[in-house]
């Protein structure tokens, strides 16, 4: 008898705990279906601002004149002078119709258009936006070497024979008008110095080529010290280079010209 009066409260505790177990499964849905319905917004009421949440855009927005940045194109009316004539802004401010049928080096005329911006006037000192331009017709390319400016290339050898070239990138001056690109490639003849002067190295020769000034003075180390040690050849090597640096076939051992 005290061996069930002792197992009695046993198997109640645990007949109580399995009722509790299956009586909190019953009221986890129901307590998620209240907070679902607790938490959504009800009709009439906006919804609760979350700071993660990103909006929704159903309409394109353009943004005002006024706040617009400027574009590339607007970067040249800081270069455009305003107020003068129109045909001589430069060929930046300028939107011109060229076409190629005219003659090779005569006048022709062109209708062109002052960009957005630019201000200009006519011969007759009234404003206006359309003109007419009247230019030589040849291509960018064809200007004379005066209307346009070249890289220059300082690892090519002028002294060579025969005379060496390199290609120039080429642009046309701001005022020039002509058909065609206005950056365009061309082959150059080296022409470039490193500021010897002909005068010095002939009067070095005459004077002190007997001890290798000449050579010296023109960068060539190796036949300034053969002259040097030689007395000049004897004479006969300072002889030489007076004729040919006088001649100009012997110039600076960089490959540049004289001055």
């Amino acid at each position: 008898m005290a061996t069930v009066s002792q197992i009695w409260p046993f198997e109640r505790r645990r007949c109580l705990k399995a009722h509790g177990i299956i009586i909190l499964l019953f009221l986890d849905p129901c307590l998620q279906c209240v907070n679902g319905y607790l938490s959504s917004p009800h009709v009439g009421q906006e919804p609760p601002y979350s700071r993660d949440a990103q909006p929704v855009i159903t309409s394109p927005v353009v943004p005002a004149p006024s706040s617009a940045s400027p574009t590339d194109s607007d970067s040249y009316a800081s270069k455009c002078p305003s107020g003068g004539q129109c045909n001589r802004l430069p060929a930046d401010c300028i939107n011109c119709s060229y076409h190629h049928n005219c003659s090779y080096g005569k006048p022709a005329s062109f209708s062109c258009k002052a960009k957005r911006g630019v201000h200009c006037t006519v011969e007759s000192g009234k404003q206006q936006t359309n003109f007419s331009l009247s230019i030589t017709c040849q291509f960018c390319w064809q200007l004379d070497l005066s209307q346009y400016r070249c890289s220059n290339s300082t690892s090519c050898m002028t002294v060579a024979c025969p005379r060496k070239r390199y290609n120039a990138t080429c642009q046309v001056l701001d005022h020039v008008h002509c058909l065609g690109k206005r950056v365009f490639q061309k082959r150059l003849y080296c022409n470039w110095t490193g500021g010897y002067k002909w005068s010095t190295a002939l009067a070095l020769s005459i004077t002190l080529g007997g001890f290798g000034a000449d050579r010296f003075y023109l960068g060539q180390w190796r036949e300034g010290l053969g002259k040097l040690f030689s007395f000049g050849g004897l004479g006969i090597w300072t002889l030489i280079d007076v004729l040919l640096i006088g001649a100009g076939y012997v110039g600076p051992a960089d490959g540049s010209l004289y001055i």
